[in-house]
């Protein structure tokens, strides 16, 4: 053994439970509340700081842990609350109804009366632009209009944008253009399409990035708390929708869906 402590979490929307393995390979488990604000800021990080014997509000000793692997159903929480960032879409023009109308799919395809469930997104922009699917420039890109209605955006309280554009998976010069007029307009979290989900078909491609830009800014936030309570040293993993884990820094909201249940698969996998 290398002499430190390897941690393994699934923080769940109930409970959070910890498996610590200590340098000579014993397990210790423990359970808490994923949400005790009166004795803790985080469960993850508390349950390490009780593992460890650390007394409560003390730093973690990092020097201890090599490795933290952390499931999380953070993303999947906010996207069930309703409680993600409040987002703007900006698409190409003529486009504005496009994922509202999405592809008509419904459970019962005989009732009467369709209830469909409301958009993330709760403005749209459309953006004057359009390209060929062979590239070729349609309608040039209004930069100037866009920023003026970026800025609306922004004075209105809006900090997420999710910008699609026709053909942007394969010719992004517009897409990227615009995200550059949004920095500049004041926008936090900006989602581009091409970035997000590089796919042809512009509805599922745009319901991704609408979601990537309702969701990161919770998960980016939990994600700087955990490693800035962890400190430097501890090696720390997400798990991901597909099974697979990845650093924080590289976490997206839209492949953190599954984050928590994904983990009892892999594990459930593993053992049988």
């Amino acid at each position: 053994m290398s002499g430190t402590w390897e941690f393994y979490i699934d923080r769940g929307g109930t409970f959070t439970d910890i498996i610590g393995r200590a340098p000579d390979g014993a397990l210790q488990i423990l359970k808490l509340l994923s949400e005790n604000s009166g004795h803790y800021e985080d469960a993850a990080i508390e349950g390490i700081r009780q593992i460890l014997g650390v007394a409560p509000g003390a730093a973690i000793p990092s020097a201890q842990i090599s490795m933290v692997k952390l499931g999380t159903t953070v993303a999947t929480n906010a996207l069930l609350e309703r409680k993600g960032e409040r987002v703007a879409l900006a698409i190409t023009a003529g486009l504005g109804d496009l994922l509202a109308i999405g592809y008509q799919n419904r459970p019962d395809i005989f009732a009467r009366k369709i209830v469909r469930p409301a958009p993330l997104y709760e403005s749209v922009l459309e953006i004057q632009e359009r390209l060929s699917a062979q590239g070729e420039t349609l309608v040039p890109l209004d930069e100037a209009r866009a920023l003026v209605g970026l800025k609306a955006l922004v004075a209105d309280g809006y900090r997420a944008i999710a910008i699609v554009l026709m053909h942007g998976y394969r010719y992004p010069e517009h897409e990227k253009r615009v995200a550059e007029l949004a920095r500049d307009a004041g926008f936090a979290q900006i989602s581009l399409s091409h970035e997000v989900s590089s796919l042809m078909k512009i509805v599922t491609r745009g319901e991704t990035t609408v979601l990537d830009a309702y969701l990161t800014p919770v998960l980016s936030a939990y994600v700087a708390r955990v490693a800035a309570l962890l400190g430097e040293g501890p090696r720390l993993a997400f798990m991901q929708s597909n099974g697979g884990l990845t650093v924080g820094g590289l976490l997206r909201a839209k492949d953190a869906i599954y984050s928590g249940p994904a983990g009892g698969v892999v594990g459930m996998a593993e053992t049988a």
